[in-house]
């Protein structure tokens, strides 16, 4: 029997690469956002509960522009991604100004969030059978030490605006052995694709990860452990460093505590890491 499976919404980034709020940025013929589509194809799949996370700064234009509207339809509910909500005894670092990265944002939910949980960025849109496969895959994790991810081809997942981040994931026997956070991979002209901080060539084909992550509830305390370990080891003056939920499955696969299936999804992905891409997804 089907359980209550929530959707959980990261919508609390800068958008400083993109030039805006881009979360709310209107691309549908009748000024849709792609949040709008992302809902309709979890709620078809099942889900039954959505929780936005968002900053205390957009809260009235975003429910002016989507969160009241789906609201009618779904059950929805709200958290708020804070700089300063940190564990105590931490600090947060002179001259930061942006909240801790999706990490922290994921922890933001834990008292909220009591069933197996799809995590998902504001500005991606995944295709619809992206979210009915994980759907039916939240249905079957064990309650401990399992979740689950859907993974997308490299090359269906750049952009021709600017460099992209991805966590390139190597699979082996439809789990998820290891994931490296790539924050500098550019798409050139001819198709080839190259992390520039290493200056190393990546295969098209390589699996990553689009923030699509399937997880049960006792996912938090291992959060916790990780945003801590994250903020003890901050070095002097981090203004710009980010806690990334990626790093803390890759952390959690390293101790043996975790196995994650990756599953596959046939539908391209779009997104908009730059205003140049809105175009394209529109």
């Amino acid at each position: 029997m089907n359980t209550n499976t929530t959707l959980v919404i990261m919508a609390a980034g800068m958008g400083s690469r993109y030039g805006g709020i881009k979360q709310i940025e209107p691309v549908g013929p009748s000024g849709e956002i792609i949040l709008d589509y992302s809902i309709y194809d979890a709620v078809e799949a099942g889900f039954d509960k959505v929780v936005f996370i968002i900053r205390k700064d957009i809260e009235a234009d975003f429910k002016e522009i989507i969160g009241n509207r789906i609201g009618k339809q779904v059950e929805v509910d709200y958290v708020f991604q804070d700089i300063n909500d940190i564990p105590e005894g931490f600090t947060v670092p002179e001259g930061r100004t942006k909240p801790w990265g999706t990490g922290q944002a994921v922890l933001t939910v834990k008292d909220l969030v009591h069933e197996p949980f799809l995590v998902i960025n504001a500005d991606d849109y995944y295709g619809v059978s992206a979210f009915s496969t994980i759907y039916e895959k939240l249905q079957t994790l064990a309650p401990e030490g399992e979740a689950t991810m859907v993974g997308y081809q490299l090359q269906n997942t750049v952009s021709k605006n600017g460099t992209v981040s991805r966590g390139v994931c190597k699979v082996k026997d439809g789990r998820l052995d290891s994931i490296q956070e790539t924050l500098k991979i550019q798409l050139y002209p001819d198709g080839h694709l190259t992390d520039l901080d290493t200056n190393t060539d990546l295969d098209p084909e390589t699996v990553v990860s689009m923030n699509f992550w399937g997880f049960m509830p006792s996912i938090f305390p291992a959060l916790r452990a990780y945003f801590e370990a994250f903020l003890r080891g901050l070095p002097d003056g981090a203004v710009k460093a980010e806690c990334l939920l990626p790093v803390m499955v890759g952390e959690e696969l390293k101790a043996g505590r975790m196995t994650v299936s990756v599953l596959n999804s046939k539908d391209k992905w779009f997104g908009m890491t730059y205003h140049e891409d809105r175009a394209l997804v529109a």
